[in-house]
């Protein structure tokens, strides 16, 4: 078997075909339809275009033709909306698949399953009339506390990259609209409104952005700003942020809304580059007379002209106009897809379950012995909060799934005779996280107490841990006989988790950021504010003072800050065990120097084998490092991933490209990109850790 990964740009120009026929029209023929519908609209129907309609729509003028057009929550499944102010706009199903959280799909490591895993999001969106879908969120996994980090796609920007690229393209072939969020720098909850990020500009380009540039470059339809502030300008209103960076650099023709309630000057917002204000109604953040600013000369109508274009015409590329006007707003007969939908969730489920640690105990043998579940989460579904969170329907609860392995015993607060005695003892742990809050690196008091009560008096307890990001760990993780991270798993993801636990599946899920042994460790450490509480709910907001977070570490987030000062994790980036065993043969690879010039890449092959007694799959990752760089870079940077699956015995060639481009950092002296000439190393492993081989790679001049 022979497995080929080429550059990236390839990569790229595969993946926007397809979707760029999703549009109806080039973006210029759409913005020359727009400014012809747009001169037809009175000032005060343009000043309606400005803002938001009704909570969850984008605005629209229907006596004009242009009607208004529903947006929904979230990234991980369709969040209905039955609290509409008037349901009567729209007609909801009723019921829509509670998927993975995102960060759980980006354990796969799958592309592939990213698409997949959007497409069905998008169908259901289809039957529903929905739009846009308000994600994928795709902020950088910077602060393990940030309690939003479920939303997103871990801390490596290569990575989520890849992943949104594919979410996008298969959100969109459905004809529901991507939207791209949060830009920029939304990398903590805490009174966000009032946190102002301060980055650097090589962060910026190297770890904050490419995401968002892979999503534009899959053609992805709309953006949503952040809530804070970024280097002193809140991003709704930040000539940098939207005409500088996201229209100037990155090269974005569509519609740019605000996340919800974050605007407050519209002066700066009419020149910023957004175009919508969401939700628009008339809030204290924003002063609602926009008439009057026009008349006295603080901005003028054809501002207001140029704001509202890009809605319009991003409503017409895509056809929305013409498929509410024609009645094919609703595509119910996709409702039929809803059991495909749900065997999609149990796949990202499966795949993104990570083994951390077995001690042989897994897969699990159960006949004949007494199994004793207990923990935080029995009949209750572990799951995201706040607007990303989606109900589901069928839902498999833990107790539902781990009772099919045997002889289980259900036991909330079990005795420690009950405990000593089990053969097997399950425990459920976890956070429960939720938009606008920080949350302890810590586990709960109790929580963490009945955890190493557990493992202390039996020997052989399995442990699943189920969070939005990483937990310290540190007291008991190498004392439990397996460690099992299941994220949020979504509606039945513990079907999934039960099939790997009994050996149905061997587990194939990798760590999208690391896990510090302690938050001291983290680049992150000092970013809340001196009083500052945990689970502190937005209130009294504007009591608050201003605070700043210092990205000091610049390009050195995750694995990069851990490695460059030398601190080791608990567990790596990139680690996930398996039930089966791989090795990447040494003769595949290092034998000589590779090269690369402009235009001309280095290609690389290695050979992975399955060693083990059943089949399986490994995801090969490919990191990069300068050996003498000329600006401080990471020791290594991932580059290429690829997940492969093999029979036992079975072996396979994964070829890689690497191009000049995939070495480059962003030059703050000459304000792009640039790659060294002179001496690299390539890493490949199963881990930022786990580095099977290195090869030599030049770069000619």
């Amino acid at each position: 078997m022979k497995i080929r990964i080429v550059s990236l740009l390839s990569v790229l120009a595969a993946a926007v075909m397809p979707l760029h026929a999703q549009q109806c029209m080039t973006w210029d023929e759409a913005y020359r339809r727009a400014d012809s519908l747009a001169a037809r609209l009175t000032l005060d129907e343009k000043i309606s275009m400005m803002r938001g309609y009704d909570k969850f729509f984008l605005p629209g003028v229907p006596d004009k033709g242009m009607p208004y057009i529903f947006t929904s929550d979230a990234t991980q499944g369709l969040r209905l909306n039955l609290n509409l102010p008037d349901p009567t706009m729209i007609r909801q199903i009723d019921r829509s698949t509670a998927f993975p959280s995102p960060i759980m799909l980006a354990a796969t490591f799958s592309p592939e399953m990213a698409y997949e895993y959007a497409r069905a999001v998008g169908e259901e969106c289809r039957a529903s009339g929905v739009e846009v879908l308000l994600g994928p969120g795709m902020n950088i996994y910077r602060n393990s506390q940030c309690s939003r980090n479920f939303e997103y796609l871990g801390e490596d920007p290569y990575l989520a990259a890849r992943m949104v690229e594919r979410y996008v393209e298969g959100m969109q072939s459905t004809g529901t609209l991507a939207c791209l969020k949060h830009f920029l720098a939304n990398n903590t909850e805490w009174y966000r409104r009032r946190s102002n990020s301060i980055v650097d500009e090589r962060a910026i380009h190297e770890i904050y952005t490419p995401a968002f540039v892979a999503g534009i470059e899959a053609g992805a339809a709309t953006v949503m700003t952040a809530y804070n502030r970024l280097n002193g300008e809140w991003c709704g209103q930040s000539e940098y942020v939207i005409n500088d960076l996201l229209r100037g650099e990155f090269g974005f023709r569509g519609l740019v809304m605000s996340d919800w309630r974050s605007i407050y000057d519209w002066g700066k917002v009419v020149a910023s580059g957004l175009n919508v204000d969401m939700p628009g109604e008339d809030y204290f953040y924003l002063d609602g007379d926009i008439r009057g600013r026009v008349e006295r000369g603080e901005f003028s109508e054809s501002d207001i002209d140029r704001m509202i274009r890009p809605t319009i015409a991003t409503a017409i590329a895509f056809g929305l106009y013409d498929r509410i006007l024609s009645g094919d707003k609703y595509r119910p007969e996709l409702l039929d897809s809803l059991p495909s939908h749900a065997r999609t969730a149990y796949e990202v489920a499966a795949e993104g379950t990570v083994l951390l640690r077995n001690d042989g105990i897994l897969p699990l043998d159960a006949s004949g012995r007494s199994i004793l579940l207990t923990g935080r989460w029995l009949d209750g579904l572990p799951r995201g909060g706040g607007p990303a969170r989606v109900e589901g329907y069928d839902t498999v609860t833990p107790v539902d799934a781990l009772k099919a392995l045997g002889d289980v015993t259900v036991s909330k607060n079990p005795t420690d005779e009950e405990l000593r005695n089990a053969d097997i003892v399950i425990f459920t742990t976890g956070t429960n996280d939720t938009e606008a809050v920080e949350r302890p690196f810590a586990l709960p008091k109790a929580d963490e107490r009945a955890v190493r009560r557990a493992v202390e008096l039996n020997p052989n307890t399995i442990v699943i841990v189920n969070s939005g990001s990483g937990i310290d760990m540190t007291a008991w993780s190498d004392r439990c006989a397996a460690l099992i991270y299941g994220w949020y798993p979504g509606q039945n993801g513990y079907e999934a988790i039960a099939d790997i636990i009994r050996g149905k599946i061997s587990p194939s899920g990798k760590l999208p950021m690391t896990i510090e042994r302690s938050f001291s460790d983290s680049p992150a450490a000092g970013s809340m504010p001196r009083g500052a509480s945990f689970y502190d709910k937005v209130r009294n907001e504007h009591f608050i003072m201003p605070y700043d977070i210092l990205y000091d570490e610049s390009v050195l987030v995750g694995y990069r800050w851990y490695e460059y000062n030398g601190i080791r994790p608990l567990f790596p980036f990139g680690y996930g065990l398996s039930y089966t065993t791989f090795e990447i043969d040494r003769p595949c690879c290092g034998r000589s120097t590779a090269t690369v010039s402009k235009g001309s890449p280095a290609r690389i092959s290695v050979r992975l084998r399955n060693t083990g007694e059943r089949r399986g799959k490994e995801v090969i990752q490919l990191y990069v490092g300068e050996n003498t760089p000329s600006v401080v870079r990471p020791p290594k940077e991932l580059k290429r991933i690829h997940k492969v699956e093999l029979d036992a015995g079975e072996s396979a060639t994964v070829e890689f490209e690497i191009g000049s481009d995939d070495l480059a950092f962003w030059d703050v002296q000459t304000h792009a990109w640039k790659t060294n000439a002179g001496e690299y190393t390539l890493y490949i492993g199963t881990s930022s850790e786990d580095i099977a081989c290195t090869i030599p790679l030049k770069v000619m001049e």
